[in-house]
């Protein structure tokens, strides 16, 4: 922190990456000092530290599900869709998973662009920085000629580096821990209203994105396994449960280290408070970003990394732009491989990963740029925000899927789930579902013009459409034969040999 700075009224934490709606209530809170410093004052509030922690968990639940149908068939979880479902739901189905990778890399363009700007200062304009991540493209197939080991290395080089970056935050805020252990164990939100729920649902589709599922269940077929010994199956579901459960641990450390950070230095600051920090700051250049006024400051990664600046010093605003563009090339790495295995799974079209590669990111590059041109660092921001809340609304296409086939006799045989497993995974699902409607519902009053309800409800035909559809061919899965339809048996009794080849070739 720098010596001349005195930060006003900073409260513990909340989801940093989430844009609230400001407010014009001042803060009036009774204040309470910390040990980060006799300075900085912490209202009382109560955050959603608790969501990260579930999410992590349901992520670890739906990998262990994934992991198991790779196993087990030596398929992956399109190819199974490819299998199973008729042609016009499959076809919905991959278009849904390739929105939700185009959305991921829009996500690590906004990112990539973000950090260009803090670490130059300003020098590399928004749309320039989106401009650049053309490069790290081109970087990353350059990495992939050296084959999958190297590729592997390098992906551990980037969460290494996330994780000591956003360490290091986390140390120099020193958020309260006792505080901090109460709000991940104790789930509470009194008086949680709308810009709470949209933090919920962020959190949620930040934590488990929808195409990492597929990915998940095609990365285990690349592992030697004798299939015709049960035990060997049951050993590689344990190790493939250690591994991921090691990998999400890591994750939710470094989530964990980027929201607790974030809502010490930002939850419920009035944007004057911010303002004052930064003018006193050796980054007073800054201070511009935040009016003056007693709004609550609207939380992004671009201001995140400001004000991390301005409390700690230059160097924790630079460390941060390097943890968000280690975050950017993994997402990169991850989203393509994923795209790949989608793409071959439901459609059987093998492309290069530099077809790939090229789709995706063009299709990610031409909205963002537009933004990032014609509009204001407030709307990249908060266009990265709508992307989180996408992937928890397309989260239901990948885990309905996922959870229909592992819980079918038929092809998991004795690796189906038991019914602990498929009540506390339906109840989940039933629960995301829900939070999903009603963010829908209540978000509805919002849009500008009357006439964005008519493509809100041919987009809400389709999604329900799909969803009840999704539903149904579940119940199947786990024998409600009440509800069978002679086209849908094979959900109940499976595929023949010579059907599941034909279908295959």
């Amino acid at each position: 922190m720098t010596g001349d700075s005195s930060p006003q009224s900073l409260s513990r934490s909340s989801y940093g990456s989430i844009s609230s709606p400001p407010s014009s209530k001042p803060q009036k809170e009774p204040l309470r000092a910390t040990y980060l410093s006799e300075k900085i004052l912490i209202p009382d509030t109560e955050p959603l530290l608790w969501v990260l922690l579930w999410a992590t968990v349901l992520g670890l639940l739906c990998q262990r599900l994934a992991a198991r149908l790779g196993v087990v068939t030596g398929k992956d979880l399109g190819e199974v869709c490819h299998l199973y479902y008729h042609k016009a739901p499959r076809t919905l189905l991959w278009l849904t998973i390739e929105l939700a990778i185009v959305g991921s890399d829009m996500q690590e363009v906004i990112g990539t662009a973000i950090a260009f700007n803090l670490l130059s200062a300003g020098r590399i304009p928004l749309w320039g920085g989106v401009l650049i991540t053309i490069v790290d493209t081109f970087f990353f197939l350059f990495l992939d000629n050296y084959g999958l080991r190297k590729l592997e290395a390098f992906f551990g080089f980037l969460i290494t580096v996330m994780a000591l970056t956003f360490g290091y935050e986390y140390v120099v805020a020193r958020p309260a821990q006792v505080a901090l252990l109460r709000d991940l164990l104790l789930p509470s939100c009194s008086g949680c209203g709308s810009p709470e729920l949209l933090q919920a649902v962020g959190i949620v589709g930040a934590i488990i994105m929808p195409h990492n599922i597929y990915l998940h269940s095609a990365l285990v077929k690349s592992r030697e396994i004798d299939r015709s010994r049960r035990a060997d199956i049951r050993e590689a579901n344990m190790y493939f449960l250690i591994e991921a459960t090691i990998a999400l641990s890591v994750s939710f450390f470094i989530n964990l280290f980027v929201v607790a950070v974030f809502g010490q230095a930002f939850y419920q600051q009035t944007n004057q408070a911010a303002f004052d920090v930064c003018a006193n700051s050796s980054l007073h250049d800054y201070a511009k970003i935040f009016p003056k006024n007693n709004l609550t400051v609207e939380v992004d990664i671009y201001q995140g990394g400001v004000i991390l600046g301005c409390l700690f010093g230059p160097a924790a605003l630079y460390i941060w732009a390097v943890g968000l563009l280690a975050a950017g090339q993994s997402s990169t790495m991850t989203g393509t491989y994923a795209g790949q295995f989608v793409m071959e799974g439901f459609l059987k079209l093998r492309w290069s990963r530099f077809a790939r590669v090229l789709l995706t990111r063009s299709c990610a590059i031409l909205p963002t740029v537009l933004v990032a041109v014609f509009r204001d660092l407030k709307d990249l921001s908060g266009l990265n925000d709508l992307l989180n809340v996408l992937q928890s609304l397309l989260l239901p296409f990948a885990v309905l899927p996922i959870l229909t086939f592992t819980s079918m006799p038929a092809l998991m045989q004795e690796f189906a789930n038991g019914r602990l497993s498929k009540a506390i995974t339906s109840s989940i699902m039933a629960l995301i579902c829900a939070i999903n409607l009603y963010f829908v519902i209540i978000y509805l009053p919002s849009l500008p013009h009357p006439a964005y309800f008519v493509l809100v409800a041919l987009l809400a035909a389709v999604y329900l459409g799909l969803t009840t559809y999704l539903v149904w061919t579940c119940f199947l899965a786990q024998g409600a034969t009440v509800l069978a339809h002679s086209s849908h048996r094979h959900f109940l009794y499976g595929l023949p040999e010579e059907e599941e080849e034909r279908i295959s070739g």
